[in-house]
């Protein structure tokens, strides 16, 4: 490996095929990869088209096969019920060969697909390794997700089997999964063959005769007989799941995520990227069912022959806001990811850092944020109590792994608050209007990635080429489309500042409103806020903002209001029109944690709106409906 990444970007630029088999180098294949990539194969061209090889070995086996059994593979930290576990990697290959033992009873076979509807406990991992190992083509649906979108995907993935637990568990409730399960089979036009229900100690769940497993019983059967079951050697261009994404007309998007190239681009990320050597603990703070969970609590940290954590638990109120110090303090966590939305969490209950400075975190190197922008404040703010690097950086679900960011493995570059810093090898990134021509530095306009997209990234949907093309391809021939806008300043470094729908057009002047939270958050009485544009006769659109004020804020919240509108237009201009600003309570999430702009300004335009299957919390939206109807906006 380089030692810059300017060397190792240009490195990458002067050979693309060779840079690529070279990292290649760092997987076990049963068949090593001669040709590295194929322009011919595909929707644009496949990676490694030639090699055989498996993941769930890469993950598992080579490491107990190399002599390091014993070292730990997974922890498993639970706050909402108080129970922990440790798995070497040589009891997880035991737990994965139990799992799949029981998968191959129930016919599961290479090629078919699996739905897994599970809370964030060790049986989820298995299930995911077990797939894996048989090839089977896993599809994990966050646990609590609504019937009517589980039966959507059971539906477009035609899955043979859903894996699923009584039960999730909340800080202060526990969510039966199996009412929701059944539902969603009731609705679905395709009827899985059986469904494997973990039985959980808070809550016990009515079984269907002849439909439905106790999982925990068949797991305790295949354990006390030893059962083993062999890796499948499978093509790298197989594939290894199906992650769903909301899509625009209801009907969800499929993406799926290759054997080969997944491999290759997250054993090169760990050391690269995050700076992360075998053997020590790295944590994901997010969820299976999110890419973050998917990439960086399973697959990533297992190739490289780390330690990943897998915390049931919620970064505020299980118990306190120290609830992550206590997690990297106990299992000497070395880099920490997680969401910006979790840190504004955390600084709105502790913005002094009390709770920080009651632990020891020395082990502590690093802070990585994605999942969405991360503003500057909440950087400087993450800076300044924890004194470690805290790194941005930008990817989404079709990529699978960072296209931005600042590699900590390789002479981590100066940061410039505001910016993931700058593409990572495998991505050759440009800035287009709308007509699909370059624009120079500075100006704002639609990122897209040059083609092909590295190893890692999606080939296609599921079934549905033509709708991967429509959606990512044709609106700019050549490139991907990323659907985020933002810039290039003439350092290189990349300035991600909204989805493209959050570019809002005031008078003529297309304006960033993640240029306005920035100003917004810099307040120092702000925890978090969102920035959207309404509808406006006159203007076309105007902003509002929305602001969450940190716990233990006394001043009236009609002051803070009125100097965040000054503070905008002092920074941005009177041209942003911006003069509406309101204090709320809470900001409507998905579960992994983005502000769900889109339906807020549905909200305020006054159309029709439906409650979006992947909310944290319903109750918000009725509450920022309320703060809107009392306010006129522009």
């Amino acid at each position: 490996m380089h030692k810059n990444y300017a060397e190792t970007y240009q490195a990458w630029k002067d050979d693309r095929a060779g840079y690529w088999a070279e990292a290649a180098r760092a997987i076990d294949w049963f068949t090593q990869p001669v040709e590295i990539f194929d322009a011919d194969q595909g929707v644009y061209g496949r990676w490694f088209p030639d090699a055989f090889g498996n993941t769930c070995h890469n993950c598992v086996d080579r490491h107990v096969e190399a002599g390091r059994g014993d070292q730990a593979a997974l922890i498993y930290d639970s706050p909402v019920t108080g129970r922990k576990a440790r798995y070497s990697y040589a009891e997880l290959l035991a737990q994965v060969n139990a799992m799949a033992a029981v998968l191959v009873d129930h016919d599961v076979a290479k090629g078919d697909r699996v739905i897994l509807y599970m809370p964030m406990i060790p049986e989820a991992i298995f299930a995911m390794l077990a797939c894996a190992r048989i090839g089977a083509i896993h599809s994990v649906v966050f646990g609590g997700f609504a019937a009517s979108e589980l039966a959507a995907r059971i539906d477009d993935s035609t899955a043979k089997l859903v894996v699923s637990a009584s039960c999730g568990i909340e800080p202060n409730r526990v969510i039966a999964y199996k009412p929701l399960l059944d539902a969603a089979i009731g609705l679905a036009k395709h009827k899985p063959d059986h469904c494997l229900v973990l039985q959980r100690p808070e809550l016990s769940a009515d079984l269907v005769a002849g439909r439905d497993v106790d999982l925990g019983e068949a797991l305790d059967t295949a354990r006390t007989a030893g059962r083993t079951v062999s890796c499948a050697s499978l093509a790298a261009t197989d594939p290894l799941y199906i992650l769903y994404t909301s899509g625009t007309t209801g009907q969800p998007k499929g993406v799926i995520r290759d054997n080969g190239g997944h491999m290759v681009a997250l054993a090169w990320s760990m050391r690269a990227l995050y700076g992360v050597a075998p053997g020590e603990v790295y944590w994901a703070a997010s969820d299976i069912g999110w890419v973050v969970g998917h990439s960086y609590i399973v697959y990533g940290p297992l190739l490289n022959g780390s330690t990943t954590v897998l915390y049931e638990g919620k970064p505020v109120g299980t118990p306190d806001a120290g609830a992550f110090w206590r997690v990297v303090e106990e299992y000497k966590v070395s880099v920490l990811f997680t969401a910006p939305t979790a840190f504004r969490a955390i600084r709105k209950e502790d913005p002094e850092g009390v709770l920080v400075k009651r632990r020891d975190l020395s082990s502590l190197r690093a802070l990585f944020l994605a999942g969405e922008r991360a503003d500057p404040e909440t950087i400087r703010w993450a800076e300044s109590v924890l004194g470690v690097p805290v790194i941005d950086h930008w990817w989404q679900t079709e990529t699978g792994w960072a296209i931005v960011g600042n590699p900590l493995g390789l002479d981590p570059l100066p940061v410039k608050h505001g910016s993931p810093t700058v593409p990572m090898p495998g991505y050759e990134l440009h800035v287009l209007d709308d007509a699909g021509h370059e624009v120079p530095a500075g100006t704002l306009g639609n990122i897209a990635i040059k083609l092909p997209l590295p190893p890692g990234c999606l080939p296609t949907f599921w079934n549905a080429d033509e709708r991967f093309r429509a959606t990512c391809l044709s609106e700019f021939p050549g490139y991907y489309k990323t659907a985020d806008a933002g810039y290039l300043d003439e350092d290189g470094y990349v300035f991600v500042m909204a989805r493209t729908d959050d570019i809002i057009n005031v008078a003529g002047h297309r304006l960033s409103t993640g240029a306005m939270e920035e100003v917004c958050a810099s307040h120092p009485d702000v925890a978090e806020c969102a920035v959207i544009g309404v509808a406006d006769a006159l203007k076309g659109q105007v902003p509002a903002g929305f602001l969450v004020l940190k716990s233990g804020v006394s001043r009236e919240s009609s002051l803070v209001e009125q100097e965040v509108v000054t503070l905008v237009r002092e920074r941005i201009g009177p041209v942003a029109a911006f003069k509406t600003v309101l204090c709320v309570k809470r900001l409507p999430k998905t579960r992994s944690g983005k502000i769900l702009r889109g339906t807020m300004q549905k909200i305020a335009d006054r159309e029709d709106w439906k409650m979006p299957a992947t909310i944290d919390d319903p109750a918000v939206l009725d509450e920022i409906a309320g703060a809107l109807s009392t306010r006129r906006i522009g």
